[in-house]
């Protein structure tokens, strides 16, 4: 699993896994900008929402099948053998698609509606501790002080960005908690699948076969098209979705893919919550909402167990392995 790269090749992975986080950040605030009703509109909007009655599921269903679309179109045009598996390999695929993708999603909106925002992202963000746990019970990573450090680090500091500790903070209940945890899990899957297929397939095949079932999924769940094709009402919500399909999901599920054929998945994921720190920061510059001194510190906590993995190999070699 700790595949040794040169240090051009391990800087490449924290940039693309840097991006990914970035991307889902800014998709995150058009997300809200989509689903906010007209009426509701703040003095921050930069431009008046679409006034789009739709369910943060059906916005999902919407992301996923328009990726799909876009990315379909695309490969077939340029690299159709992105598209060329064998029958044993539909299975894996499909359970990443469903579970790792789809599955991601559904557990994360099930977990805000039994609590809120701030859980259910505090939750989510507890995967680096999954990852690191089995990583080095059964993929073989060594253990040393830096990735706890650093993944207690990441966990801590995304509890103050999302201001769990804070005026209405965390808002516990037990399925909030059990679908916040499952999100997690899911989210740890997602990526240590994704470093598991990352020498088995490429970026391209991955995100094309995981957003064509994870499309399955969004309209079986959905009972069909009508709850995804609500988005495309106005010219406003067709931009948004098409935004949503291109920038919140091929770039950045397609960087985090690369990524891993660079750096461990512990490490990747540690980079991942680099996420709500980014979407606080685009939500105060431009949707005026209020970031505290708290947040501001989680902030700092986040970046600073980032660099601490980044370095992570230097230190490696001047302190012995914990086990």
């Amino acid at each position: 699993m700790s595949e040794r790269h040169g240090a051009s090749e391990t800087w490449r992975g924290y940039a693309l896994a840097t991006l990914a986080a970035a991307c889902w950040a800014t998709s995150g605030v058009v997300a809200k900008w989509i689903m906010t009703p007209a009426g509701e509109m703040t003095s921050g909007w930069v431009v008046q929402p679409p006034g789009i009655t739709m369910s943060p599921t059906a916005l999902a269903g919407a992301r996923a099948a328009t990726a799909f679309v876009l990315l379909a179109v695309y490969l077939l045009i340029r690299r159709p053998r992105a598209f060329k598996v064998t029958r044993r390999d539909i299975p894996v695929l499909a359970v990443f698609g469903v579970v790792g993708m789809a599955g991601l999603h559904a557990a994360y909106y099930q977990a805000i509606s039994y609590s809120n925002v701030a859980t259910a992202v505090l939750l989510e963000y507890l995967a680096p501790v999954i990852v690191l746990v089995v990583s080095v019970l059964f993929l073989s990573e060594k253990l040393t002080w830096v990735l706890p450090v650093g993944v207690f680090l990441s966990v801590g500091g995304c509890a103050l960005v999302v201001g769990a500790f804070g005026e209405g903070g965390l808002e516990v209940s037990p399925a909030g908690v059990a679908w916040g945890l499952a999100a997690a899990v899911v989210f740890a899957f997602y990526q240590l699948m994704g470093k598991w297929a990352s020498t088995r397939f490429s970026p391209w095949t991955l995100l094309a076969y995981g957003l064509g079932f994870a499309t399955v999924f969004w309209l079986v769940y959905l009972g069909g098209w009508a709850p995804i094709l609500d988005a495309y009402r106005s010219t406003a919500g067709v931009v948004a979705v098409v935004y949503l399909g291109l920038v919140g999901t091929i770039v950045p599920f397609a960087a985090s893919l690369k990524a891993l054929h660079y750096i461990d998945a512990t490490k990747a994921v540690v980079t991942s919550t680099l996420e709500p720190v980014l979407a606080g920061i685009i939500a105060w510059t431009t949707l005026q909402e209020r970031f505290d001194a708290l947040q501001i510190v989680g902030g700092v906590v986040v970046l600073a167990a980032i660099l601490l993995v980044q370095l992570s190999s230097r230190l490696e070699e001047q302190i012995p392995p914990v086990a």
